[in-house]
């Protein structure tokens, strides 16, 4: 069925292709944007007749997804990602593991790298098929968008048990990354981190204003007053 599918998915690509809107998409995007055109919605919504109308299981997702990560189309990557959002109730922890392989060849900028954060990785928590410590050679990846899923990963994680300290601890050698794409995921991970808990944050910004990247600052700050701010600029 793998190879129906991605015909099937790539049919409706090139009959909803939209080159104008390829051109309005590269801004969004450091790297070259290599897609059709679609909308979101229509990704959305082709996806949900697919889940309904095919009824696919989750090891065809897995067998499909490489087929569609390879053409290197935005659209395909986007929809073999939400196709296997949609199928969280079958995850294992080898699907886990597979997730974790496409990121030699195909998860290389931040909206999938955020699609896979803010709702599929998310679910191997919640649904405790995976404990925290199972991402911590996501750390150590040589994939800089394999280790900015771990801090937005732990975004819910956090809202939902409340305890940000644990997860700030495991994801902190990532304060001294080098990578702009994980900066941004660090930040934003420490902004949503502080507005659970303050006082827990705030000694730690303070640990890391000298030394981390100012651009995990600047997200993780974004929310504080002016006079507040004042206190996590660097000493000069």
């Amino acid at each position: 069925m793998s190879p129906t599918l991605v015909q099937e998915i790539r049919l409706y690509c090139i009959a909803n292709a939209d080159a104008e809107r390829v051109k309005k998409s590269q801004r969004f995007f450091k790297e070259e944007f290599v897609g059709y055109g679609l909308t979101a919605p229509q990704i959305q919504d082709k996806v949900k007749e697919i889940l309904k109308s095919n009824n696919p299981d989750l090891q065809t997702i897995l067998d499909a997804a490489p087929l569609m990560m390879q053409s290197g189309k935005y659209e395909e990557i986007s929809f073999a990602l939400l196709l296997l959002d949609g199928l969280w109730k079958q995850f294992t922890p080898e699907t886990f593991q597979t997730i974790g392989s496409w990121f030699s060849f195909s998860i290389n900028n931040w909206a999938h790298a955020d699609t896979l954060g803010m709702f599929t990785l998310p679910k191997f928590l919640d649904k405790k098929i995976l404990e925290m410590e199972d991402f911590n050679s996501w750390l150590e990846s040589a994939f800089k968008f394999q280790r900015r899923c771990v801090p937005v990963t732990l975004i819910k994680h956090i809202k939902k048990t409340k305890k940000v300290m644990p997860s700030i601890l495991f994801v902190e050698k990532l304060m001294a990354d080098p990578e702009r794409e994980v900066h941004q995921g660090m930040g934003w991970f420490l902004r949503e981190a502080w507005k659970i808990s303050p006082a827990e944050v705030e000694p730690f910004l303070e640990k890391w204003k000298d030394t981390a990247p100012r651009l995990i600052f600047q997200y993780a700050c974004e929310k504080m007053t002016p006079e507040n701010k004042l206190r996590f600029r660097r000493a000069r």
